[in-house]
């Protein structure tokens, strides 16, 4: 990913996270990039309020999807207010995110849906194995 590109996501993700913060009420520091060598998370939350993001997958080094950036941020804001995983931060969590797919901020694609499978009668010496299509959550 080149230096324009993770500029350009950051200014994005930096003015996403002035209006929802602004509605809750929440401060922070700064919103940056994280580090290219990180590879076990998506975003952190520092106590200073310094929140950093994952841009790129860790495999290709292609840009995450837009609404993915913008889920891992709302899970970081809630962290200014709950620096934990409990319920209470769960429930805020999920406030932060609606409030930003009702502003147009968070716009995940269409979730996918299951296809039927019809499983025909088995024929004298053919094998069929009837399984759920399988669906794959796409981050980038």
């Amino acid at each position: 990913m080149d230096e324009r590109l993770t500029h350009g996501l950051t200014e994005r993700l930096n003015a996403d996270a002035q209006r929802i913060a602004r509605r809750f009420s929440l401060r922070y520091r700064e919103i940056a990039a994280e580090r290219a060598n990180v590879k076990r998370r998506y975003g952190v939350c520092f106590a200073d309020g310094s929140i950093r993001i994952r841009l790129r997958h860790t495999l290709t080094g292609r840009s995450l999807k837009y609404s993915s950036l913008v889920n891992t941020l709302c899970h970081e804001l809630a962290h200014l207010r709950h620096f934990n995983h409990g319920l209470r931060f769960r429930s805020f969590y999920r406030e932060l995110l609606e409030y930003a797919r009702r502003e147009g901020i968070y716009r995940p694609g269409p979730a996918p849906v299951a296809r039927e499978r019809r499983v025909e009668p088995q024929v004298l010496g053919e094998r069929t194995s009837p399984r759920a299509d399988c669906i794959q959550l796409s981050l980038f």
